[in-house]
């Protein structure tokens, strides 16, 4: 009987052991979750973005050159892979027309943004790519405008192919 008493204490002792270590697990867990959601910054609960919220607004003017306003501007960042996917594609499209890239960011991967366009477009870098991107109030990269004679966005997509006149023939 006195063996039997025991091993009924130490399977209770076990058990209080193993909800304490369980308890100290999920703190941990809840530690850990609140920092990844600090570091990943606040979360978006509206609509995704759309950047046909841009249609009708004025391009900024980029450049004293006193040139012809692009008719297509693609919004890049150095940080974003799908840029550096899409830029060679924009370059193809900006040889049709006036067309300016702004990419914000600095560092290697500007210069293979740029070595990517290939001259095919005026390309605005640093602090002017910054404020341009503020001042249009683009929030996703990479971004295309169409844009009118006077400066209008008449059309604005994340995807190069989706502006009308951009799209090629398959």
């Amino acid at each position: 009987m006195p063996f039997l008493i025991a091993a009924v204490v130490l399977v209770g002792i076990l058990c209080l052991f193993d909800l304490v270590l369980t308890f100290a697990v999920l703190r941990r867990l809840r530690e850990h979750t609140a920092e990844l959601e600090r570091l990943a910054g606040p979360a978006r609960f509206g609509p995704p973005y759309d950047p046909g919220v841009l249609v009708g607004r004025t391009l900024p003017p980029a450049g004293a050159d006193g040139g012809e306003r692009p008719r297509l501007v693609a919004f890049f960042d150095v940080s974003c892979d799908a840029c550096h996917e899409h830029a060679p594609r924009f370059a193809d499209a900006a040889r049709t027309g006036t067309a300016m890239a702004v990419i914000s960011g600095d560092g290697g991967k500007a210069g293979d943004l740029i070595g990517m366009i290939g001259g095919a477009a005026s390309v605005v870098t640093a602090e002017q790519a910054d404020s341009l991107v503020k001042a249009v109030g683009i929030e996703a990269f990479p971004t295309f405008l169409r844009v009118g004679p006077d400066g209008t966005i008449v059309a604005a997509d994340t995807d190069l192919d989706a502006l009308a006149g951009t799209a090629r023939a398959r």
